[in-house]
């Protein structure tokens, strides 16, 4: 790995703990922010393992200093959306060549949107039932409205992106 591609992990890392941090609505357990965004660019500019550790970094980061919650026993599935995300937001990069147009990365965002909310869930679920604040409503009870937000944050990122990771590719040498 060289010093320009560490640099942009970490810059893209540092951005997603701002965004995560700048969260603009928070109501219980639902999030709006657009803390996705830099691990969807890592993904879709560097590629799968650059948008993992972007994912992985950025999350436990956030976790560890800013969460309110440290290190629990449930850290790690916290952490485990945004890792999977950019994963996956790399794989599919990949597999379409890096050559991402608005229907491709809506399909990308898309898909890393549903994952980050179901692998959400997931975390909420184990948590509640690990600290003893389960409830099906907490839980459950607005599945759809995340989905509907993952999807409209979606088509932002792909209006955003095509332009973005043209302009990115050129300064990076990509």
């Amino acid at each position: 790995m060289n010093t320009r591609r560490l640099t942009t992990i970490a810059m893209l890392t540092a951005i997603y703990v701002v965004l995560s941090i700048m969260t603009p609505v928070k109501v219980a357990n639902f999030k709006f922010t657009f803390e996705a965004f830099p691990i969807l660019v890592a993904g879709m500019l560097l590629g799968p393992v650059d948008g993992l550790i972007t994912g992985t970094l950025g999350s436990f980061i956030y976790q560890l200093f800013f969460s309110g919650y440290g290190i629990t026993a449930t850290t790690p599935l916290w952490i485990l959306p945004h890792a999977v995300s950019g994963l996956l937001t790399g794989l599919l990069a990949r597999t379409f060549s890096f050559d991402l147009d608005f229907k491709k990365i809506m399909l990308i965002s898309s898909l890393s949107a549903v994952t980050v909310t179901a692998l959400n869930i997931l975390a909420l679920y184990v948590d509640s039932k690990m600290y003893g604040y389960y409830s099906p409503a907490l839980v459950f009870g607005n599945i759809a409205v995340k989905i509907a937000v993952g999807i409209i944050l979606a088509l932002i990122y792909s209006g955003v992106m095509p332009r973005l990771l043209s302009y990115l590719k050129k300064q990076t040498g990509r």
